[in-house]
């Protein structure tokens, strides 16, 4: 016959029930507060938010870099710097795509293939070796693509709204170019002309002295007075072949050790000996000369313009910024 339970043992398991309970309840509001901390929001711009693991999520490639790079409080201090840029940059791109979607700008997936594309390009990059960098900066391709997304709005917005009232005068040009008169000093140049025939990077010592008997015939022939640029279009193998090996006016330290060293001590229109270089065997001759000394305005005229625009486009940029954040309700809570 089962054993009965006292009234005392009822209420001692109503106890120990209602303690369980209680511990259960608990630990899912501590859960739900932690899970609240992780999504909470850091910033409102207009009727978008960015939530604290959005921002996280952003920060990260950066955090890796600051921690590995900063100690001690210089970390901190340089940490804090960082997440307020990052957060600001959040805030300026949401502030931006609501103007572009406000003025019918708008970025297609082809175009944000075609910039990724140009920029692969200018780095000499396959679309791996992207990936692959991407990956080590801890940047997923998603990520990536909304930023070039980003940079595409705004130059957009920029080209609209901006690039038009950033035009420099030619006062200002001039004015720039008599403060900065030091800036344009340029360096000694000479022009030149060459043959030249390339030596493959694999080539056995028999190949290269072909080539370099090859050379030294040319040599002979421009010595018996054949012209420069007949021989230049038939054996050159260099830039502008067909144009008579005019590669233009070349400043001391931008071209190969052993052809400076010919070319700024060789007299005009005399044809060098054949010189060796890693590249290949050059024949070359000097056509100009140019000394050292301040570079005309007419020159640098387009240099010293893209400068100043670049500068008052940056200015605008950041006023128009401050009118949108006034435009659009703007709240950070980081």
């Amino acid at each position: 016959m089962p054993a009965k339970i006292t009234v005392y043992e009822i209420g001692k398991l109503r106890r120990c029930f209602y303690n369980i309970l209680l511990a259960v309840v608990v630990v899912l509001v501590c859960a739900a507060a932690e899970a609240g901390v992780v999504d909470r929001i850091v910033a409102v711009v207009n009727d978008q938010v960015i939530t604290l693991s959005e921002f996280n999520r952003a920060f990260e490639p950066y955090r890796v870099r600051f921690e590995a790079g900063y100690r001690g409080n210089e970390r901190d201090k340089a940490l804090d710097e960082a997440k307020r840029s990052i957060l600001n940059r959040m805030i300026e791109n949401l502030l931006l795509e609501q103007e572009a979607k406000k003025t019918g700008i708008s970025i297609q997936e082809g175009e944000i293939d075609a910039a990724i594309a140009d920029l692969r390009k200018q780095r000499n990059l396959s679309e791996e070796e992207l990936m692959r960098l991407l990956k080590e900066e801890k940047i997923t391709p998603e990520a990536y693509r909304k930023d070039v997304r980003d940079q595409l709005i705004r130059m957009k917005l920029i080209g609209r709204d901006i690039r038009s009232k950033a035009v420099a005068t030619e006062e200002e040009i001039g004015d720039y170019y008599r403060r900065h008169r030091e800036d344009y000093d340029g360096k000694e140049s000479v022009r030149i002309r060459q043959i030249l025939l390339l030596i493959p990077p694999e080539a056995s010592p028999e190949e290269k002295a072909k080539i370099r008997a090859a050379a030294e015939a040319v040599h002979q022939r421009l010595l018996t007075g054949e012209s420069f640029e007949e021989l230049c279009a038939k054996f050159s193998q260099g830039p502008g072949a067909q144009e008579g090996g005019d590669i233009g006016y070349i400043e001391k330290g931008a071209i190969l050790p052993e052809i400076e060293v010919v070319a700024f001590a060789l007299p005009l229109r005399k044809v060098s000996d054949v010189i060796e270089s890693p590249v290949g065997f050059h024949i070359i001759q000097i056509t100009d000369r140019r000394g050292a000394g301040a570079k005309a305005i007419e020159i640098v005229r387009e240099e010293i313009k893209a400068t100043l625009e670049k500068e008052k486009m940056e200015k605008k940029f950041e006023a128009w910024l401050k009118e949108l954040q006034e435009k659009y309700n703007v709240e950070i809570r980081l």
